[in-house]
């Protein structure tokens, strides 16, 4: 085993960073190392069905990471993709390259029908994990495939249980061919027995959990918090599975239970090294399973049925795309992110050759054909990469040149959209000249075509601010919507510009802790005044004085300004952060009601008394 061990770690070691460097991704790399070490190549390692097995844990731990980044409520919102989107693209999938394989390969229908119910499965660890490094899992197209990928999860399970019901010999159809303990039991037994583990993760995930994660959290000790997080998602998979249901749609589910949880980044920072882990080992299992010698055996077969594959599911992928109304600009990416096959089907594979659905061929034909549609699946994305990359440079002007660029003497406004044009509009009727920077070909043209002087820049570049009048300027505003990009301006006005007094838009409190951590002379998270504003104004529509609306809003504004500055400090300490939040509503809660019940008192007071009670107040 350790031997074994040695050279997996090792061939990633060499692969991966290789990859990296060559702008593959890292997926990419794991698939490299694996066919490096496999039979064709060096023979280091042999059959890797038991290898898969174990590695098919990381796509159970990845998804329990994701359920703690989806909110119920943000869930409950893809709740239309996930059954509309989700369970088209398996259906018309399936139904597509059943007739294919019945009519064209004169395949029986049972096989045909287990081929399309395997193959209209994409890969739930590939794609996530090279959206998530892209940086696309977010926009409309992640979210979609996010969408389709967990219906898929879902409808492993229906389809593990028909898969015995196409067995050709009905003696088989009785097999125990699961290791749930409820395999024997009436269908109805089953259901229940599904409905109440699912009902308990959910009810232990909100009632049970905090309580256990502070006890753990009270010793201190990091790595018994970790030892408490594995066992958590080791013992949801297990129960999962004893019950004939996904491992990977009970730890996704109780991901989503605890997402709320004040311990959510500590769950997220202790679990993401053993996903990364696991995920590579299985990508590497993946890319060593590949069979070349039947690929070369039969290579034309097998190129003309990889490329039947994708473009099949391409096609419905595409078409989907337009029915659902996905944005035009993310159609494309939507498409070719689930254009391959997916690790269920190794598993979906391995029953189908114990109940004979397939015969040998046929089932390692297969094999090969959903392994190569991995390994090329992060060649498509690379592909759209590219092509977006070049469509993006082709559309965009080339940034202003340092010397085209008017530095000024007071300030430089770096993002004149929204936010930025109101302060820079305050600015410049109080007599400050300002420089102003900004990323954005159309804010710019639309910007300029009203008289605004606009310079099209990144004011992540230290030669652009430095053009706008960086050395000499007094103060930098960042009024971009982008955190990232904002913090990455902070740090290199600080590195390069000592001087330079800077204030930013936060995005949200989050964003806020980690400006405060960068040591900013000012902040202010974007929607707080508006949000407190409006929540003034309803305050007197519900009958109080403006008087005593606008003071309620000020206290507010004052303690959450405070608190902001006072939590920064524990942030990243969940426990002790969790804490603070809650005294820190307590307190506001007090001093609303306090202060509310001095004005009261000073409104009801007889003419003699007020004295006393304005000394009180």
């Amino acid at each position: 085993m350790l031997e074994i061990a040695l050279i997996y770690l090792a061939a990633a070691i060499v692969a991966v960073p290789i990859a990296k460097r060559l702008g593959l991704g890292s997926v990419l790399g794991y698939l490299l190392a694996g066919i490096l070490i496999g039979p064709f190549i060096l023979g280091l390692v042999g059959d890797q069905t038991s290898v898969m097995h174990f590695a098919e844990f990381g796509v159970v731990m990845m998804l329990f990471l994701v359920g703690l980044e989806l909110q119920p409520a943000r869930l409950w919102k893809l709740r239309h993709s996930i059954l509309g989107l989700g369970g088209l693209q398996v259906i018309l999938t399936a139904a597509v390259i059943f007739a294919i394989s019945y009519w064209l390969l004169a395949m029986q229908w049972q096989s045909a029908l287990a081929i399309g119910l395997m193959l209209a499965l994409s890969s739930t660890a590939i794609v996530l994990q090279s959206l998530e490094e892209k940086g696309w899992l977010k926009n409309e197209a992640g979210q979609n495939a996010f969408s389709v990928l967990l219906f898929q999860d879902i409808a492993v399970i229906p389809i593990l249980a028909l898969l015995p019901l196409l067995a050709f010999e009905p003696q088989l159809n009785t097999t125990n061919m699961s290791h749930s303990l409820t395999a024997d039991w009436p269908v109805w037994g089953q259901v229940s027995a599904s409905v109440t583990v699912i009902a308990a993760i959910i009810l232990a995930g909100k009632y049970i959990s905090a309580p256990l994660f502070r006890y753990i959290a009270e010793t201190r000790m990091r790595e018994i918090f970790t030892v408490f997080a594995l066992f958590l998602v080791v013992a949801i998979a297990l129960i999962m599975q004893n019950v004939g249901l996904s491992p990977a749609l009970g730890t996704f589910l109780a991901g989503v239970v605890l997402a709320e949880s004040e311990f959510r980044h500590e769950l997220e920072a202790d679990i993401e090294p053993f996903k990364g882990l696991l995920l590579g080992l299985f990508f590497v299992a993946v890319g060593a399973s590949i069979d070349f010698g039947l690929l070369f055996n039969q290579f034309a077969i097998v190129a003309l049925l990889v490329v039947a594959l994708i473009l099949v599911k391409a096609a419905v992928l595409y078409t989907l795309a337009r029915i659902f109304k996905i944005h035009h600009s993310h159609q494309l990416l939507f498409t070719l992110a689930l254009a391959q096959g997916g690790e269920f089907a190794f598993v979906l594979l391995t029953m189908t050759n114990t109940l004979q659905i397939l015969t040998p061929e046929q089932s390692s034909l297969t094999t090969l054909v959903v392994a190569i549609s991995m390994l090329i699946a992060p060649l498509l994305l690379m592909l759209y990469d590219t092509l977006q990359k070049r469509h993006n440079t082709t559309t965009k002007p080339d940034f202003d040149k340092p010397e085209q660029i008017s530095p000024a003497k007071h300030v430089i406004i770096a993002g004149y959209g929204r936010f930025g044009q109101i302060i820079g509009r305050l600015l410049s009727t109080q007599g400050y000249d300002i420089s102003v920077l900004d990323h954005s070909p159309s804010q710019i043209d639309l910007l300029r075509r009203f008289g605004n002087t606009v310079h099209y820049g990144d004011a992540a570049r230290k030669e652009l601010l430095e053009a706008a009048g960086a050395d000499t300027a007094q103060l930098l505003v960042i009024a971009i919507d982008n955190a990232d990009k904002t913090l990455e301006i902070v740090k290199l006005a600080r590195k390069h510009f000592p001087q330079l007094k800077i204030v930013a838009r936060a995005i949200d409190r989050r964003h806020a802790y980690q400006l405060l951590q960068l040591e900013v002379d000012a902040f202010n998270r974007e929607t707080v005044d508006s949000a407190i504003n409006l929540g003034v104004e309803t305050l007197q529509l519900l009958g109080n004085s403006t008087q005593d609306a606008q003071r309620a809003g000020h206290l507010f504004r004052e303690h959450d300004r405070a608190s902001v500055i006072q939590l920064a400090k524990l942030w990243g300490d969940d426990h002790s952060y969790g804490v603070a939040v809650r005294q820190r509503t307590e307190d506001l809660k007090q001093v609303l009601n306090q202060d509310k019940q001095a004005r009261q008192s000073l409104n009801t007071c007889d003419q003699g008394d007020c004295e006393d009670h304005n000394k009180n107040a």
